[in-house]
């Protein structure tokens, strides 16, 4: 049965008419050929039904074609907010967190099983070729059924209760996935700012490909891309994560014109983009985008002397004061968006530790809640934000439809007398020489905790932090690391304690995955074995031994086969209630306050908004494609 929800999904794309324009508009950029490449007219290379933005419905302005936007990365690698920026997805969300379709003409759902997407017809890749059913059985058949591409076959998030789905390519324009058991989250799946990618250009790939190229040619375009064999090859060719390959052809709103390595990374419109305004003009309004290579600590510097034309990244609530200073002496307008991260700065004691000492300690939820009750989160957020954040547990924001006061109230007050009566009752109750508590081994507990050191917020945190937890006899030392190095030693168990941000999506729905409350990848980094467990099916990692820890893993199943909306929402609020009251991670401050600064000639870049990862894409929700200059 299709929810409510869907059937809106569904009606928000085929109730539009095709061909409701006089003339569709195209950009002068293509028309002049400043592209270098002569194309046919608009009319032709949008789809028969394209998606149609309109604007002034959502209290923003239908704008015009031009301009080009300079922004500043880190480093090389940061390419990879390019295809976040865009959000083109077979169906996303919007502001206001509600699914549609976007490069699917529709999309219908039977029990949350059965899932039928309908492209739109003469919908192109940014070549001109044609995007058709091929290019999802092309994935299916060629890749996720290709040993050699995927040594495990069908990705895990596509299997539910170890069972892949059933593909069909109907028709040239219909799609389908079937499961026996209900997949709810595959819609959120398809629409996060890292999406599981089910469709590739099938007409370009075919020539990297062992079955489709003669041995010959593999081996001369090998040697030419200087990789070991066909499938780096085939790997390198057609990654999407990082836009590196100019020659890809792509769905979103600006294609990629530059080769690493760059220090400057050029992006163009895509002249057979699906998106119009309600005034027929063809999708994105802004013809480029460079992304300027930078040191990311200079970032903020140089984009308050004007350098930049939107920036995001590598910006901090720190820096805030220096950019609105910067607009008295530059065109430039700087706005606060609100975190969605469940806490900015997030302590996660590791679980699953080599030290056995420390495991065991951790496992003793009187540990977790007595380093929570020691945090002055009050100070914190005075001395780090101005006093403008929350003080909370690591959980889920008021924005959210299922925010309780009492997630972000679990063990979260200042209570130094409580906490010290909690480790004394932990057994922590003997004390070293200098008043520090000792371990049961008789060491000293002094904790390393183990940061990447990519941002100065968790510096002055973590400065706090060392004079809260010295009071109660706990000692803590600061270890920075790089942080695919920091990665593995988490996954290893050589880490104790790490620091990072919480929850990525502080503001879902009933309807979007709980899974970061429960062991579901090894990127947790406070149980990355039990997570390591589920996502290789049982055959890696360890299975979760702690009782709690197998209750979450146990409702995130219940929640994956649940048949209702109601269902669902109960089940999150016992996840909820679970998490935050057992303290697996110790959070401090959320709904901290993100500089987002852009051209004050540039329009319908929201005033307010909310800023995160997932589902928010950062500014993807927000359509970077309908941002446009005004000269006037």
């Amino acid at each position: 049965m299709i929810s409510r929800r869907h059937t809106l999904a569904l009606l928000a794309s085929t109730l539009v008419p095709s061909r409701v324009f006089a003339a569709f508009q195209d950009s002068e950029f293509l028309r002049s050929g400043a592209n270098g490449t002569s194309l046919p007219p608009v009319a032709e290379r949008l789809p028969k039904s394209p998606r149609v933005v309109k604007l002034a419905e959502s209290g923003k302005l239908p704008g015009r074609h031009g301009g080009t936007v300079r922004m500043m990365i880190g480093s090389q690698r940061d390419i990879r907010y390019a295809p976040i920026f865009s959000y083109s997805r077979l169906a996303g969300y919007d502001e206001h967190l509600e699914l549609k379709p976007d490069i699917l003409e529709s999309f219908e759902i039977k029990e949350d099983r059965i899932f039928t997407f309908r492209l739109r017809e003469g919908h192109k890749w940014s070549d001109g070729s044609d995007f058709t059913s091929d290019d999802f059985r092309y994935v299916w058949d060629d890749m996720f059924h290709n040993k050699k591409l995927y040594k495990g076959g069908v990705p895990a998030s596509l299997k539910i209760g170890g069972k892949p789905p059933k593909f069909e390519a109907l028709d040239r324009l219909t799609v389908r996935y079937s499961w026996d058991e209900a997949n709810p989250d595959f819609m959120a799946d398809i629409a996060s700012p890292s999406p599981l990618r089910l469709m590739h250009p099938a007409n370009y790939l075919k020539q990297f490909h062992v079955s489709y190229q003669t041995k010959e040619k593999l081996e001369e375009l090998i040697k030419q891309q200087g990789v070991e064999d066909w499938v780096a090859l085939h790997q390198k060719m057609s990654r999407t994560v990082r836009p590196e390959n100019p020659d890809l052809p792509t769905l979103d709103a600006w294609r990629p014109r530059t080769a690493p390595p760059a220090g400057r990374f050029v992006f163009e419109r895509n002249p057979y983009y699906h998106r119009v305004d309600e005034n027929g003009l063809q999708l994105p309004y802004i013809d480029r985008i460079f992304m300027d290579v930078s040191a990311g600590d200079l970032v903020a510097a140089k984009t308050g002397t004007g350098e930049s034309d939107l920036q995001v990244t590598n910006l901090d609530f720190a820096d805030y004061t220096f950019l609105k200073n910067a607009e008295e002496r530059y065109p430039l307008n700087v706005d606060l968006w609100k975190r969605i991260q469940g806490s900015r700065v997030v302590f996660f004691p590791n679980l699953n530790c080599k030290d056995e000492v420390w495991r065991n300690l951790w496992r003793d939820v009187r540990v977790r809640r007595a380093l929570s009750l020691a945090i002055n989160r009050r100070e914190i957020n005075k001395a780090a934000f101005f006093g403008l954040a929350r003080e909370s547990s690591n959980t889920i924001l008021p924005e959210s439809p299922l925010f309780k006061p009492e997630y972000r109230e679990a063990w979260s007050a200042f209570d130094p007398s409580l906490a010290n009566k909690l480790l004394d009752d932990a057994g922590l109750n003997r004390r070293g020489d200098e008043g520090e508590r000792l371990l049961p081994d008789g060491r000293s507990a002094r904790i390393i905790i183990e940061t990447a050191g990519e941002n100065t917020v968790e510096g002055d945190v973590l400065e706090l932090v060392r004079d809260h937890w010295s009071e109660i006899g706990i000692k803590i030392f600061v270890r920075v690391s790089q942080r695919e190095l920091l990665r593995r030693r988490v996954k290893g168990g050589d880490t104790i304690m790490t620091v990072a941000q919480g929850l990525d999506n502080g503001v879902p729905t009933a309807d979007m995955s709980p899974k970061e409350l429960a062991p579901t990848t090894d990127d947790q980094m406070h149980w990355p074995l039990w997570g390591l467990y589920h996502l290789s099916g049982g055959s890696d990692g360890k299975p979760s031994d702690l009782p709690e820890a197998i209750a979450l893993s146990k409702l995130f199943a219940a929640w994956r086969s649940a048949s209702s909306h109601e269902e669902r929402e109960h089940i999150w609020h016992e996840m909820l209630s679970i998490y935050t009251d057992q303290v697996f991670t110790i959070g401090t401050v959320n709904a901290t306050l993100q500089p987002v600064v852009h051209s004050s000639r540039m329009r319908n870049v929201p005033k307010d908004g909310l800023y995160g990862f997932d589902p928010m894409s950062y500014l993807g929700v927000y359509m970077p494609d309908t941002f446009w200059y005004d000269h006037a």
